[in-house]
């Protein structure tokens, strides 16, 4: 085996928990029948299958009934944001969202936007915040669906929701939330929150990959996004993913019942680690609101120095980290989400998402931080940049 790996990345992904594993291992095996089918093995999934969404939709504020399974994060976004604009565009076609969704409502909202529907897309101030005035400003009597995440994945920060949700509703508009970065980390009630349409994904809380879920609150109608069978109340068809369903079910369990305690300590380690950096490290920067923010999230720039150099020198220290969304990790382009807040490009190409996670130690950020200060010293060393601005 070799040296351990400080794993910095969990707002890409996390591990299967152990406990979520095991609850998942007898639906590859004995219990593997087909949920739809009538037989006994298969009765027999079905009911695991409704007791998984009845978990799930205790986790979240909602009723069973509500909760639809995807294949994905990034599927249930594209089937609330396609989903309601189609199923609502007689009553108009303008939608609206944010500069700094991830890609997964951006590039749905484009798609939508080639199709004859009219896009907004509200700036967020240097925080990362959307104003509830601005959205405020930006209804209109044709819009019909509002879309803002609830917290960033790159930056951490954290959505007024139910203010952004009340105002789309008293305009008459539908409210979705991408909820991928939040479940798990910070309570998530629909309720409280006072939207029509909410998504998680169950790897980004210690379950399985390939398995996420939308919740549509009762009397909101969307198209369907998979025609087949009968599966999801005949919304998406499809050979229901069981043992996923079953991981994710009790992964968010999990999480919900340690909510505080998991966010104490990812808050402890990044006040932790930003303290560190702050104090031993001149011209950074945090990214973010100071304290509206995910506990685990923790995103600087570094002056002078490019952000995939110091990604590549931590991974040779076996340090994991990010610069930004997984998801947009193959552009060379700087972060979509720091350029709209405000960040020129010199700096923005310059930052470093690190993530906290459940088996992170204090032992791990004193480790990070003197890699840190070795490596950015070694980078501004070789930077004309940084040689000019100290003369």
């Amino acid at each position: 085996m070799g040296e351990k790996t400080i794993y910095l990345d969990h707002a890409a992904t996390t591990w299967t928990k152990p406990e979520v594993l095991e609850a998942m291992i007898p639906y590859f095996t004995e219990s593997f029948g087909n949920a739809s089918s009538i037989y006994r093995l298969g009765r027999d999934n079905r009911k695991a299958v409704d007791a998984a969404r009845a978990d799930i939709a205790r986790s979240l504020g909602a009723d069973p009934g509500e909760i639809f399974f995807t294949a994905s994060g990034s599927e249930a976004d594209n089937w609330a944001i396609k989903g309601a604009a189609q199923a609502r565009a007689s009553k108009g076609r303008h939608l609206i969202t944010s500069a700094i969704e991830h890609p997964a409502v951006l590039n749905v909202c484009e798609y939508l936007a080639k199709s004859g529907f009219e896009v907004t897309y509200l700036p967020v101030d240097a925080d990362g915040l959307v104003s509830p005035d601005v959205l405020k400003a930006a209804m209109r009597p044709d819009t019909t669906l509002v879309s803002i995440m609830m917290a960033n994945n790159e930056i951490g920060t954290i959505q007024p929701i139910s203010e952004l949700a009340a105002i789309a509703k008293a305009g008459g508009a539908l409210f979705h939330t991408d909820a991928v970065q939040a479940a798990g980390n910070i309570r998530v009630d629909v309720r409280e929150l006072g939207v029509d349409l909410l998504t998680i994904s169950g790897h980004k809380f210690y379950g399985p990959k390939g398995i996420g879920a939308l919740y549509v609150k009762k009397g909101v109608k969307l198209e369907t996004l998979i025609h087949g069978g009968h599966q999801e109340r005949g919304k998406r068809a499809g050979t229901e993913n069981v043992p996923g369903i079953i991981g994710m079910a009790k992964a968010l369990t999990l999480a919900t019942e340690n909510l505080e305690s998991h966010g104490e300590k990812l808050l402890a380690l990044r006040q932790k680690a930003l303290a560190g950096i702050t104090s031993r490290i001149s011209h950074v920067k945090l990214n973010g609101h100071p304290t509206t923010r995910l506990p685990g999230n923790l995103n600087m720039s570094f002056q002078y120095i490019e952000g995939e150099s110091l990604l590549l020198m931590l991974d040779m220290k076996n340090i994991a980290a990010s610069s930004g969304s997984a998801c947009t990790s193959g552009s060379l382009d700087p972060s979509h989400v720091l350029l709209a807040i405000g960040l020129p490009h010199e700096i923005a190409h310059g930052s470093l998402r690190m993530s906290f996670g459940d088996a992170n130690t204090e032992a791990d950020v004193d480790v990070l931080l003197d890699c840190l200060v070795e490596i950015v010293g070694k980078l501004r060393h070789m930077s004309p940049l940084y040689e000019s601005s100290m003369n």
